[in-house]
């Protein structure tokens, strides 16, 4: 499936812009920019002077951010048995949804529904797959928008975060853990775009998977709608701490990985993530113990936050 990328560099700039309260005024002189060549950077021309003094005002990594441009970062396609995505149409934009399956019991989960979960339905029909649980990233209406026809057809249990509630739907921590097949699950909060956000953190298939809503995309992150702090603070700890091959599956845009992400998206490249956690296919999760590096890394962020406000 070619999914584009959710967000060109202007669009990063932006929700740079509005996670630090920063007006195109304030980054003009923050940047040493006329106003012009503000405008025409903003409107989508792509001036490399102009960007590597922007990217620094705004925490961004300027090379990462150069390549989103100039149109050279492009994720590696990431399918492996027992993992399918459906991206389907909400109004102006695309939707992803996610479902994930034990190949052997053919037992699965399906992630979030997106616009329309009769792909999904399909799917799990030709799979011959029965969907134990229905698990939401968060409440936003292009996430939930087809939750009645699934848990109908599907007779599944549905959770989300218990920051956030819908009818019908059970309330869960961080830290919970399901079991399906032999799938494992853990509740990862990673709020910041929404109150509730949830990554869910899947093993036992070849690879592991980060189904992560709209914490991050592959180039991008989700805006911090309600605090862009702590959303890059939650996506450094708890994301990018994971093994760099696992899978990311984001709301929108194409899957990526951890690396790739550690290494070209704008709002995490030259901000020491990269150094979290190498491959490590047999250590599984063990890139979390690194909690004093993890710890530094955020630090260094909250500062540097605190310093452009």
């Amino acid at each position: 499936m070619n999914v584009p990328l959710e967000d060109n560099f202007s669009d990063v700039i932006s929700k740079a812009q509005r996670g630090l309260e920063i007006s195109d005024s304030g980054l003009a002189e923050k940047a040493r920019l006329d106003a012009s060549t503000m405008r025409k950077l903003r409107g989508g021309h792509f001036d490399e002077l102009a960007l590597f003094r922007v990217a620094p005002v705004l925490g961004l990594g300027a090379r990462a951010l150069s390549d989103l441009a100039q149109n050279e970062y492009r994720p590696a396609a990431h399918e492996i048995d027992g993992l399918a995505m459906f991206n389907t149409p909400f109004h102006d934009m695309r939707v992803n949804a996610f479902l994930v399956w034990d190949p052997k019991p053919r037992k699965a989960i399906a992630f979030d529904t997106g616009a329309d979960c009769r792909p999904m339905l399909d799917r799990a029909a030709k799979e011959k797959l029965a969907v134990k649980l229905i698990l939401l990233t968060h409440a936003h209406t292009d996430h939930i928008a087809d939750l009645g026809r699934l848990k109908k057809e599907t007779g599944a249990p549905v959770y989300i975060s218990e920051r956030e509630s819908i009818p019908g739907a059970e309330a869960i921590s961080e830290g919970h853990e399901f079991n399906v097949g032999n799938l494992k699950i853990k509740a990862l909060l990673t709020w910041g775009h929404s109150r509730g956000g949830m990554t869910f953190f899947v093993t036992g298939l070849a690879r592991p998977i980060a189904i992560v809503g709209d914490s991050i995309f592959a180039g991008s992150m989700g805006g911090g709608n309600v605090s862009y702090k702590d959303a890059l603070r939650n996506n450094i700890g708890k994301i990018l701490t994971l093994p760099d091959e696992t899978i990311i599956c984001p709301g929108h845009g194409p899957m990526t990985t951890v690396g790739e992400e550690k290494q070209h998206n704008p709002f995490f490249a030259g901000r020491g993530v990269k150094s979290l956690c190498h491959s490590e296919r047999s250590g599984g999760i063990s890139c979390f113990s690194d909690s004093s590096r993890i710890s530094e890394i955020v630090r260094d962020v909250s500062t540097s936050l605190d310093m452009t406000e």
